[in-house]
């Protein structure tokens, strides 16, 4: 089945190039995709370009384009069980992850829904009497979303959904490894009535099809989730013709433990914060700095609670975490439990494969917990993207915060302390851009997400999400036009 979607059509690639699909758990294989070309790459934004200069759906009125949002979030609650299966059976993912993904999908899609016709502009005083002024918010243009394989979904919906409620066109290019439901998104869009060009949907490596995106004068925005590395080459490529750039790009998340904090609740969160998704999270609670009082205690709990993490497929009930995405992944993780051997870090869980047979053609790691960590150790400092937790101590309130500004990055943290007081004071002088205090991993539609540093530019989510697809116009109206008599005459 054709799996391109072009200028309103299901389409093979030009080259008859496939792309094979497989399941992380048993490297079954799941699907065969096409891999668009360089023909295809402009073909699709060709398409979106000529829709968006007919002004179709940017002329449509917000109204029109919430309610077309809206109908989208209907259909993928429709098809919640089918999506949540094939999201866990593409990234690995426990089942109950899958399914509460497509309820976060569906409420980004009505949030924006919501939003779209909620704010017309505004009007500016000018002091004359003769003057109006007003700010009005037209759409960027053509956006190229590119989207990683850890969330293929859920981060999607965070770039298309604003994108369309603002009026714009796109082409979307999901990570190669996890496609599938992006493809579903898009059916379901086309479903909903989303007018011909509008959508456009490529699939292949990224490294060449997100480096064409980037580079082409005509594309007006270019939005990426994903790695530094790839993130910094989307940037340069997106200079020629400085077009806009939004991008996440991960980080090395603090979770600080304070000594009055309720040690259960925090030691439960702890392994939430690190684990989920076999530690594939960007915002992943994957270093914890605990106060020294409690932390021979901390370390105890948590270890002796990883070893009863119950790994498996996805599709499993009672499956809590299921496999790393690739065997290319799972090898720079291996890689980096070794290197925290090295480094001195004391292995207090995990570490190793599992020894399940059911488990041996899968990419599976045990959850892995370093004691002892310093903040120099390159386990520490950088990002592992897997099942791994580093913990670290402190003594004191400022060396808590010092350890969880140590680092390059700044996408969220959390502060876990009996204090309220405390945990306002922490939270203000930590540098991320989401703080949980007694909590983790929770986001809202409504509330802005991205990070500080490197962990990139911009915001995903909330008005400011919106606002990043959009663009800032001053219509200033002389109503009594008269000769101002400036220059002689």
């Amino acid at each position: 089945m054709a799996s391109l979607f072009i200028d309103g059509e299901w389409a093979s690639g030009t080259s008859g190039a496939t792309s094979q699909v497989i399941n992380p758990f048993d490297q079954a294989l799941i699907a065969e995709v096409d891999v668009a070309d360089d023909v295809d790459v402009a073909r699709a934004i060709l398409a979106a370009r000529r829709t968006f200069d007919a002004g179709e759906w940017s002329g449509a009125s917000a109204t029109e384009r919430g309610a077309l949002l809206n109908r989208v979030a209907d259909l993928l609650q429709r098809d919640r069980a089918e999506i949540a299966r094939t999201e866990t059976l593409n990234t690995g993912k426990a089942i109950r992850e899958g399914r509460s993904d497509v309820d976060d999908v569906s409420s980004v899609f009505r949030y924006y829904a919501g939003l779209a016709d909620k704010d017309a502009g505004r009007v500016v005083a000018t002091g004359s009497a003769t003057a109006i002024s007003r700010i009005v918010y037209e759409p960027v243009g053509v956006c190229a979303l590119i989207s990683p394989w850890n969330y293929p979904l859920l981060q999607a919906s965070w770039k298309v959904a604003p994108a369309l409620a603002a009026g714009n066109t796109f082409v979307l290019k999901p990570a190669q490894v996890t496609p599938l439901t992006a493809i579903h998104l898009v059916r379901i869009l086309a479903e909903a009535g989303l007018p011909k060009g509008v959508g456009n949907l490529l699939l292949g490596p990224g490294e060449r099809i997100g480096a064409t995106l980037a580079e082409s004068s005509a594309v007006d925005l270019v939005s990426f989730t994903g790695g530094g590395v790839a993130g910094r080459s989307v940037m340069r490529a997106a200079a020629g013709n400085v077009k806009k750039v939004a991008l996440e790009l991960g980080g090395k998340s603090p979770n600080i433990v304070f000594a009055d904090a309720d040690f259960e609740t925090a030691v439960d969160y702890a392994l939430t914060a690190a684990f989920l998704h076999s530690g594939q999270v960007c915002s992943a609670g994957c270093r914890a700095i605990v106060e020294e009082s409690i932390y021979d205690a901390f370390v105890g709990e948590v270890a002796r609670r990883t070893e009863l993490i119950r790994l498996g497929s996805g599709l499993g009930e009672r499956t809590e975490t299921g496999p790393l995405i690739s065997a290319a992944h799972l090898a720079k993780v291996e890689g980096y439990v070794r290197i925290g051997r090295e480094e001195g870090a004391r292995l207090v869980a995990g570490g190793s494969r599992p020894s399940e047979p059911e488990l041996a053609n899968g990419f599976f790691l045990r959850p892995t917990v370093f004691a002892d960590c310093r903040r120099d150790m390159r386990i520490v400092q950088e990002e592992i993207f897997g099942p791994v937790l580093t913990i670290e101590r402190f003594t004191t309130e400022d060396e808590a915060v010092a350890l969880g500004n140590d680092t390059i990055y700044g996408l969220a943290g959390a502060v876990w302390t009996g204090d309220p007081g405390r945990g306002q004071r922490v939270a203000a002088r930590l540098r991320h851009g989401t703080i949980w205090i007694n909590d983790y991993h929770p986001y809202l539609p409504q509330a802005e997400w991205g990070g500080f540093k490197q962990s990139g530019i911009g915001r995903e989510l909330g008005p400011t999400g919106l606002d990043e697809y959009r663009e800032a116009k001053h219509i200033y109206q002389n109503i009594a036009p008269q000769p101002s008599r400036w220059f002689g005459s």
